[in-house]
């Protein structure tokens, strides 16, 4: 059972920590509308990941090789628009016509966009967490259970505590939020970019 909630625990802190679309939209989200109003965001991949994981376990094993640039591309164009809708933010800061920020539930449901069309969840599944959940379903539901709640435990956990870490920047006042936004805009705009080209491949 210790093994299973090891394994799930740091491939969810791995996955949480990385950089990636996800992270970058995230903070690009907090940069915008505060970690209060980003925290539901954390959930993203509960909600994102049943889908996920059922193509990737039944169809992504045979058809990786040509789903994978579909989703590539499709995730460099929505991280392309979030990144010009942050811009739009920022110009509007800068010049004193801030409109209201995303909601709560509109953020949630943009971070489930993001991950949708990101490809690591479905390799993650593909690869590693759909047939380490077979090989411990096979031994007991008990430890395909286990591992799969440890994996998303985890994965809340990480990106809540990143969000909050993210949320500090407030302490650094107006300027710092500005330079956050401009900072997080470029860095989506450099992911989707990314992900077009890489999608060429």
């Amino acid at each position: 059972m210790l093994k299973y909630v090891i394994l799930g625990s740091g491939f969810a802190f791995a996955a949480a920590v990385q950089p990636g679309p996800l992270m970058a939209f995230l903070l690009s989200r907090v940069s915008i509308s505060g970690w209060r109003r980003t925290l539901p965001a954390a959930f993203a991949p509960v909600i994102s990941d049943g889908p996920i994981a059922v193509l990737a376990v039944l169809v992504l094993d045979r058809f990786a090789g040509g789903f994978e640039p579909i989703l590539k591309a499709a995730g460099g164009i929505l991280l392309l628009y979030f990144a010009g809708s942050t811009l739009v933010a920022w110009r509007r800061e800068k010049t004193g016509t801030a409109s209201e920020p995303p909601s709560a539930p509109q953020t949630l449901f943009q971070a489930v966009a993001v991950n949708l069309v990101n490809p690591g969840p479905y390799l993650g599944w593909s690869l590693v967490l759909g047939p380490l959940t077979i090989e411990a379903w096979r031994l007991s539901y008990g430890y395909a259970i286990t591992l799969v709640t440890s994996f998303y435990v985890t994965m809340v956990l990480s990106l809540s505590l990143i969000i909050v870490l993210f949320g500090t920047t407030s302490l650094l006042g107006l300027q710092g939020r500005r330079v956050l936004m401009l900072a997080s805009s470029a860095a989506l705009a450099g992911i989707g970019i990314y992900q077009l080209f890489s999608a060429l491949d």
